[in-house]
């Protein structure tokens, strides 16, 4: 075979190697994962809202018409605004359930575990005073110790 042909099989061999190697990163199965949980969820919570909480709003505001069909016609178009109203319940709901079932408990939880990340990751407390200092100083402004470079970061064992 001509070299250069050599060398561009070499690239493509590397090309998809890599590419291989971006598909089974664990991050990306995991999105992927959470992506269908997420789309399954909302689908659950549509349900729920179009099933329970609209008929209930409807029925506060006369409960003539189902919620999803309330409109009105500007020059002979309808605008339906029900459908509208429907799905911005929709996204509410889902919204508080996602950050009271998930995002509260787990944060919590890592926090009680010692995972959570700090506060403001450009800050970290000084070795010797333990006042607030930006992680990028060299020297303390408060104790005005010399902290030299990276020393926010932790040793590795």
């Amino acid at each position: 075979m001509p070299k250069k042909m050599e060398e561009q099989m070499g690239k493509t061999k590397g090309v998809l190697k890599d590419f291989q190697g971006f598909l089974l990163r664990g991050n990306l199965v995991d999105l992927a994962v959470a992506v269908v949980i997420g789309a399954a969820f909302t689908s659950i919570v549509k349900s729920f809202t179009s099933t329970f909480v609209t008929p209930l709003i409807a029925a506060m505001f006369g409960g003539k018409v189902p919620f999803a069909e309330w409109s009105f016609t500007i020059n002979g178009q309808a605008i339906n605004y029900g459908t509208f109203l429907n799905d911005l319940v929709t996204f509410f709901i889902t919204c508080a359930v996602v950050f009271f079932c998930l995002v509260k408990p787990v944060g919590a939880l890592l926090r009680r575990m010692g995972y959570a990340p700090p506060d403001d990751p450009h800050r970290a407390p000084c070795p010797l005073c333990l006042s607030d200092v930006i992680v990028a100083a060299t020297k303390c402004p408060y104790c005005t110790s010399d902290l030299g470079q990276d020393w926010a970061t932790p040793p590795t064992a």
